[in-house]
């Protein structure tokens, strides 16, 4: 006989126990189920260790540059990359433990460790037992996507998962993919020592934000000694030995890069082909991502996708709003909605990069009266004072209604800096409040209202 609640949740991942927690709170009765490890992509194999091993190759890196500050250090600086992991391992190891036992402890809730597949529009099996509910939420995240080259299953791969398990400095670790999690390995493997070459098969790396902060990221990059290569098509690659043997072009004469590693960072597969959504009734979209309206519904009554899964957003903060979106809905009577938020991420190199709403691109394919302020970080005192005087500010403005488009802050604490400029962006208020606001000096976002003092039209 299936065992009742009043509401499942498949997955544990960022927004799954927030919304178990929530649905516990209301006296529901609640199950939640994972598979693997509690906590999801996030705590275990995505932010929070990638931006532990990003910190150690900070100090790398610093303690280097030790000389510039007028500290000396005797002899070279060396990396122990087993206590390196070691670290990251420790900090993982506590926000999991923290997860699962907030979750095994909750009142009203009951944790299932197993697979879980829906059965039907009402029902989920799992370890060979059937769950029912009213209310079904599909929250199994994505998994690294592996491209179909030729040669990719006769040689040995790492994907960002795997590169957790890494506690030794790789040769020469060629990286597939030149986007954000391809970039973040790239710059921190060169930090710790590894030669480094990152391969792109577009004209340019993060192709989703505007030209000139891709050019400048690529500048940033190389200028650490990342070997960078785009339009490299027709990859291919093959087993040489003990190592890799990658082919990036279709060019006669191929261009060959012969590396110790290999790592794939070419986007995320949602975890959706063995989750019976079939069974249910779930539709997805043509990349296999659950479909979902404005509001987290399914098309089915009664299962919502919340997290990566869904396609409507591929990061740890829109994930949780996820679950602050149907708590709202379904706990609240509020009624919030996925169009409510405004894009927003970050670029974890080193300076990082901030970005909040439009990119100047899609600005300007609006065909909308628009201004534009850009500053080099080279001016902010901060920056030089640090010694960190890369990348630029560049904000956008309607002209008409003098409301903030989006804007990119890369540089130093780009990734903070922008949120000055998001929280005015939710407020609807126009940009005078800011570039009005007096700011702290010394700091880098008291260089935001001089930013917006001298605005210019978008030609």
């Amino acid at each position: 006989m299936a065992e009742r609640f009043d509401a499942i949740i498949i997955g544990t991942g960022q927004s799954g126990p927030s919304l178990a927690a929530r649905f516990a709170g209301e006296g529901m009765k609640t199950a939640i189920l994972e598979r693997k490890l509690f906590g999801g992509t996030c705590v275990n194999v995505g932010c929070i260790p990638t931006k532990t091993l990003v910190a150690s190759a900070r100090a790398a890196y610093m303690a280097r540059r030790g000389g510039d500050f007028g500290v000396v250090i005797d002899g070279p600086v060396t990396v122990d990359m087993k206590a390196v992991k070691a670290r990251k391992d420790a900090v993982v190891r506590q926000s999991n433990e923290g997860v699962t036992n907030w979750l095994k402890n909750m009142e009203n809730l009951t944790v299932y460790e197993g697979h879980g597949r829906l059965t039907g529009a009402g029902s989920v099996e799992v370890n060979g037992e059937v769950l029912e509910a009213e209310k079904i939420v599909l929250n199994v995240g994505a998994r690294a996507r592996v491209p179909e080259m030729p040669g990719i299953g006769d040689v040995d791969y790492l994907t960002n998962s795997s590169m957790m398990e890494i506690d030794f400095l790789p040769e020469h670790l060629m990286i597939v993919g030149g986007s954000y999690i391809g970039l973040e390995f790239a710059q921190m493997y060169r930090r710790f020592g590894s030669r480094v070459t990152v391969i792109e098969m577009g004209e340019r790396l993060i192709a989703r934000d505007d030209e000139d902060v891709s050019a400048a990221v690529k500048e940033i990059l190389e200028a650490e000694g990342v070997e960078v290569r785009l339009n490299a098509e027709c990859v291919s690659v093959e087993k040489r030995g003990d190592r890799v043997a990658l082919t990036a072009s279709c060019e006669p004469g191929p261009d060959e890069i012969v590396g110790s590693h290999l790592l794939l960072a070419v986007g995320r597969a949602p975890n959706t082909d063995d989750l019976g959504l079939d069974q249910a009734g779930v539709e997805t979209d043509g990349r296999g991502f659950i479909s979902v309206d404005d509001q987290l519904r399914t098309n089915v009554p009664g299962i919502w996708a919340i997290g990566d899964v869904n396609g409507r957003g591929a990061f740890t903060h829109t994930s949780y709003n996820d679950y602050e979106i149907l708590a709202a809905n379904l706990c609240d009577n509020d009624p919030r909605r996925v169009t409510d938020r405004i894009t927003a991420y970050g670029l974890y190199i080193d300076p990082p990069l901030g970005r909040a709403g439009m990119t100047e691109r899609e600005v300007r394919a609006t065909g909308r009266e628009a201004l534009i302020g850009k500053m080099m970080m080279a001016r902010v005192g901060r920056a030089r004072e640090r010694g960190e005087t890369q990348g630029f500010m560049k904000v956008l403005i309607d002209a008409q209604t003098e409301k903030i488009l989006g804007a990119a802050i890369l540089g130093i604490g780009g990734d903070e800096v922008v949120h000055s400029l998001l929280d005015v962006m939710y407020a609807d208020a126009p940009y005078t409040v800011i570039q009005r606001a007096v700011h702290i000096h010394p700091t880098v976002t008291e260089l935001i209202p001089t930013l917006l003092g001298d605005l210019k039209p978008l030609d």
